[in-house]
């Protein structure tokens, strides 16, 4: 018992408040990037379903709330547009989620960190 390290309750507090942090981050990104990978799913199946209509069939759109008609042609190429921003920004968060990943690997590391699971 005498071999185990102490280590004051207050360095143990503040480490265990600091684990948690990062752990509610990378749950934070990891839900975001379900939320956009969602998104960008029935971007793609949307997309998919339009291309081999006629330009000129009506369409609908939701615009802030309200239904609105257009025609294919309208409708494809901003699609395309945001689905292409949704990859844009999925990627980003990728990253940023290996980022804090590794942020964190090193905190554990750095401060001898061992996580016991319950």
């Amino acid at each position: 018992m005498a071999s185990q390290q102490q280590v004051n309750p207050k360095k143990q507090q503040e480490l265990q408040l600091q684990y948690t942090n990062y752990k509610n981050a990378l749950q934070q990104l990891a839900q975001k990037i379900g939320d956009i990978e969602q998104e960008a799913e029935e971007h793609k199946l949307v997309i998919d379903t339009l291309e081999p209509l006629p330009e000129d069939r009506k369409c609908f759109r939701m615009v802030n709330g309200v239904l609105v008609e257009r025609t294919v042609s309208d409708v494809l190429p901003s699609l395309k547009t945001n689905s292409d921003g949704l990859k844009q920004v999925l990627e980003e968060l990728l990253k940023q989620y290996k980022t804090k990943q590794t942020e964190l690997d090193s905190w554990k590391k750095k401060n001898n960190i061992q996580v016991v699971q319950p």
